[in-house]
């Protein structure tokens, strides 16, 4: 156990929309998966609640029932509403899971949840959200087990804490629960585009939360509420953490974090060692680690093969595995790759799926040079594994980058990022410095195309010393980006949202 913990660990709670391996769209249900495992291994009992949606099977994931006939109420006076809408709790001990995640609650609703095949899209998302995190207020008041901490992550969870702070602060049980509330990604705050409606939101959040169906609920912009009721306010790493107290990066909430500060902290991600396991993974050509480099270039021709490449071990193969929008920086390469193309002899893997703008041109690319460029432009599961076994180099660009999780992937595999200074990428891929022989990739500040041209360039350079490259391909495949750490950080913030939370209720 942890030599922080001045007394049993701590409960605690995560609440969300997505959690795999029930519900997984992206990062989000990776990260309520992982940490709270890595928590459980630490001592602690960390549990999750998400909704039970139509794809979550009852017999697949071997859900018994925790609570029948929960009553949770809308706030509605109209005598033409419902004055509650009625749920159960179902809950996951264990199944026949090879990974087994931790003990999960689902917030079963027949209207807003179980006929719902998507986590995502619906027009009256508002009230999801909110009969979520009323929903799991109202069972912890009846639960036998009840959290120290609840962790509401992102914007969907947000008036969470802001129900805590005023509906439940007089109540015996929710009132002695500290609230943390993890910023995945500043840019989405809801359903609306924050930078025409903003101040939709009444009284700068600080009026009550709406009923479930008053139409003013749509206006409720869930980040600002858990910013503002939150006894902590959490980012995914701390450059991030520093960032969106800045006009450019705050989303016109960087006065009301700057209001907050010393309750924002930033702790980065890990990743699952585990699946991310070059020396055991199932989806490469030939298993390796970081003393037996020389079986990864097996990993480079299957590659180059499975993207219809010539192959070539020699090849400096730089690959793109990524959502292909404006937020990944990708506009630094359009006007430039031409030039990389014709003065290297680079080959480009790009594997990812996204706006219009950025498939088009790929596409493009590929049929002026298919020797030279290849793209797989749909999401996929099991090739992203390859593409790090194989490429040289990964691209990461992004104009901002709250964690990222493709440069510690790709390094765990002896891709070496070539990344911007930004956000994660700035906490985790450390430039390569020739005279000290150090670093872990090579890094640009500047958000200009010759800034990544650069960059480029000089990986290429020392690419072309294989000594050199072995060095950093090592250092960057032993540097230790696991859940370990990250949740012993979070550890730490627990217990600080603890103690606040313990201050505040004494005054």
């Amino acid at each position: 156990m942890p030599l922080f913990f001045k007394s049993a660990a701590p409960r605690i709670l995560f609440v969300g929309s997505e959690a795999a391996p029930f519900a997984k769209i992206g990062g989000l249900g990776e990260v309520m998966f992982s940490l709270p495992r890595a928590l459980n291994k630490l001592g602690y009992d960390a549990r999750i609640m998400i909704p039970r949606y139509a794809g979550i099977d009852l017999r697949k994931f071997n859900l018994e029932m925790e609570l029948e006939g929960l009553h949770v109420p809308t706030d509605i006076e109209d005598p033409n509403q419902p004055e509650n809408l009625i749920c159960n709790v179902r809950k996951y001990t264990s199944g026949t899971l090879a990974r087994s995640p931790a003990t999960t609650y689902f917030l079963e609703n027949f209207e807003y949840y179980e006929k719902r095949a998507n986590v995502y899209g619906y027009n009256d998302d508002s009230v999801r959200w909110a009969l979520l995190c009323r929903g799991v207020l109202e069972f912890l008041r009846r639960s036998k087990w009840v959290p120290d901490v609840i962790v509401s992550a992102d914007w969907q969870i947000g008036i969470l804490p802001n129900y805590l702070k005023t509906i439940y602060k007089e109540d015996q049980v929710l009132s002695k629960i500290a609230t943390v509330f993890s910023i995945h990604n500043l840019f989405y705050q809801g359903l609306f585009d924050h930078h025409f409606v903003n101040e939709m939101d009444d009284d700068d959040g600080k009026s009550s939360v709406p009923s479930f169906f008053d139409p003013r609920l749509l206006k409720i912009n869930g980040m600002r509420r858990g910013i503002m009721y939150a006894d902590i306010i959490n980012t995914v790493s701390p450059t991030y953490a520093r960032e969106i107290m800045t006009k450019e990066y705050g989303e016109l909430l960087d006065g009301l974090l700057r209001e907050r500060r010393s309750r924002v902290y930033g702790v980065i991600n890990g990743i699952d060692y585990e699946v991310f396991n070059p020396e055991t993974n199932p989806h490469l050509a030939k298993s390796f680690d970081a003393n037996s480099l020389k079986k990864r270039s097996a990993n480079k021709l299957e590659l180059q093969a499975r993207f219809g490449l010539p192959k070539d071990e020699k090849a400096f193969v730089v690959s793109i595995v990524a959502r292909l929008t404006e937020q990944k920086g990708l506009d630094l390469l359009l006007p430039v790759a031409e030039a990389l193309l014709k003065e290297t002899p680079m080959q480009l893997v790009v594997l990812g799926s996204g706006e219009a703008k950025y498939m088009s041109f790929f596409q493009d690319l590929e049929k002026k040079h298919p020797k030279r460029v290849a793209a797989h432009l749909s999401f996929d599961f099991d090739l992203p594994h390859l593409v790090y076994a194989g490429a040289d180099v990964v691209l990461i660009p992004s104009r901002f980058e709250p964690s990222g999780l493709s440069q510690m992937e790709a390094m765990r595999y002896g891709c070496i990022p070539i990344a911007r200074k930004t956000g994660g990428l700035a906490d985790t891929v450390e430039d390569y410095d020739p005279q000290n022989k150090t670093g872990l990739g090579f890094v640009f500040n500047s958000f200009d195309s010759i800034s990544l041209v650069v960059a480029m360039m000089r990986a290429y350079e020392i690419y072309r010393n294989p000594e050199v490259w072995q060095k950093i391909q090592q250092r960057a495949m032993n540097r230790d980006f696991s859940w370990k750490q990250s949740a012993a950080d979070y550890g730490k913030l627990f217990e600080t949202a603890k103690a606040i939370h313990g201050r505040e209720v004494k005054e």
